[in-house]
């Protein structure tokens, strides 16, 4: 453990699983607001990473140039796709499924999201989970490994760009991975993930434009690979920062996280950041009774027809009712069918199926 890391919050700041609330809503017992804070300390810069990261973004804004002026309309299409499953990989692989636990999946499914995984080259998932799960149960604490607390840029980029706090460290090494650990896909994805992540997330990318419909390899790079990988990046981060910073607060209004509609549209549901901090299990990060905003609902929902996903778990009416009601900024105002602020054009716009007279 570093030296320096006597300074860790000894008090958990979030909820990760349901075993952890202490409330009938979901919560913690007591108010934990003046945990939230970043110590000021000079951050030590890893320059191998901003100049990794200058590239990228270099790249990535020349990519959007040959998208739109040069590219076939097949690279376009094709970066599409990978910016969907890679996302996937994130979303229902390493945030829902093993970071949170909040469903269970079958052997093949495991495979297919460690596959979009590794096309997303965002650290294992393993790893990703670890660190996941530190800022859930320390959130916007120094612990957290992209604190909210530092500002828009830190909890964005600015934490890859620099060293770890030692809090970081040392809680990561303390949180119970055992379950990601005992998983055999997330092992083989560990062990060999330098070898595979170069071939999913670049070179194959790459080299199918090329070979297939005869795309450009300059195109091939800077559009399929380049500004599609960090295109991304930038979603995700998204989640962390702009999730963390705008919106309401319907479910609770003393943490960060917001419900924050235009990061929902394009991080395929993770938007909904609110809720998601107040209710971390629940498989649709969300309340939504649609796939509008929630595309990895409908991707998990989907598998679980096919009988690859199960044990989806969600949280009750009655419980997120409470919690609204004890903490929340008042922005929640409809409950479901028959909410004394529904309106009346939706009622009457409304298919009932099966119906049945009282």
């Amino acid at each position: 453990m570093p030296p320096n890391a006597t300074t860790t919050t000894t008090t958990c700041t979030g909820v990760l699983n349901e075993n952890d609330a202490e409330t009938v809503d979901g919560g913690l017992l007591e108010d934990r607001t003046h945990l939230k804070s970043a110590e000021k300390r000079r951050l030590k810069l890893v320059w191998r990473n901003i100049i990794a990261f200058g590239y990228l973004h270099l790249a990535a804004l020349y990519g959007a140039y040959l998208l739109l002026t040069s590219a076939r309309i097949y690279t376009i299409l094709f970066a599409f796709v990978l910016y969907v499953v890679s996302g996937l990989g994130i979303t229902a692989g390493a945030h829902r499924l093993w970071a949170h636990r909040s469903y269970k999946a079958k052997l093949p499914l495991r495979i297919l999201l460690v596959i979009f995984n590794t096309i997303a080259f965002q650290d294992c998932a393993m790893h990703w989970a670890r660190d996941h799960r530190v800022h859930h149960k320390f959130s916007e604490t120094d612990a957290d490994p992209h604190n909210a607390t530092r500002g828009f840029f830190f909890s964005h980029i600015g934490w890859l760009l620099c060293r770890k706090h030692p809090d970081v460290i040392a809680r990561g090494r303390q949180l119970d991975i055992s379950d990601l650990q005992a998983d055999p896909v997330l092992r083989f994805q560990r062990k060999y993930y330098m070898l595979l992540m170069p071939f999913m997330c670049f070179i194959i990318p790459t080299i199918i434009p090329v070979y297939v419909w005869g795309e450009s390899w300059h195109n091939s790079w800077f559009v399929a690979t380049m500004f599609r990988y960090t295109f991304v990046l930038n979603i995700t981060w998204l989640v962390n920062s702009a999730a963390h910073a705008w919106g309401s607060k319907p479910y609770d209004k003393h943490i960060n996280p917001s419900e924050n509609k235009s990061v929902a549209m394009f991080a395929f549901g993770e938007g909904w950041h609110n809720y998601h901090h107040v209710f971390p299990w629940d498989y649709k990060t969300a309340e939504l009774g649609n796939y509008r905003l929630n595309t990895t609902t409908a991707f998990i929902d989907f598998f679980a027809k096919v009988g690859w996903a199960y044990n989806l778990k969600t949280v009750s009416s009655d419980i997120i009712e409470k919690r609204v009601k004890r903490t929340g900024d008042g922005s929640h105002n409809l409950w479901g069918w028959g909410d004394k602020d529904q309106d009346q054009e939706e009622i009457d716009g409304a298919t009932i199926m099966h119906r049945k007279d009282d």
